[in-house]
């Protein structure tokens, strides 16, 4: 397994990988989609990172960093293909997100998730996120709100 930087060729993956996790336990929403058929202009050229994890390269694992205006990040559209779950994956992906952060120097990552995905909230709490009163979301999936602070 190999955590790499977001080239052009990996917005299929991007795409496709996001779409199954999602379509499986929620509806894709307008927000969702806008991100998934434009991840360079929507995330990257606005100051956000995406990375992939790829396998033997293949793309089979993403999570996205999105450029907030206080200069966090929101951790968004993290997913790991469904037959490398719980391989430790999601964590090399997570890491790779507080590196990057902090080698910005950012204050905090965020994320909006769902309290029916317990495995992915369980990560976030071992990876230093503290829950957050609810706030408005583009999501309505989104009850769950989290924070880590970027030493």
């Amino acid at each position: 397994m190999e955590i790499v930087a977001f080239r052009p060729e990996h917005a299929e993956a991007f795409r496709v990988l996001n779409e199954a996790w999602i379509s499986k336990h929620f509806t894709l929403e307008a927000k969702d989609r806008e991100v998934l058929e434009d991840p360079h202009g929507k995330i990257i050229a606005k100051g956000g990172r995406i990375f992939m994890a790829e396998q033997d390269g293949e793309a089979v694992g993403c999570v996205a960093m999105i450029a907030m205006p206080d200069g966090g990040y929101e951790v968004a559209k993290m997913t790991v293909r469904e037959d490398l779950r719980g391989t430790g994956l999601g964590k090399l992906l997570m890491q790779a997100c507080i590196g990057a952060g902090q080698a910005q120097g950012a204050p905090r990552l965020y994320l909006e998730t769902n309290s029916s995905l317990t495995p992915a909230i369980s990560l976030y709490s071992a990876m230093g996120f503290k829950h957050l009163a609810p706030v408005e979301s583009p999501y309505a999936r989104a009850d769950v709100f989290m924070e880590r602070p970027l030493p």
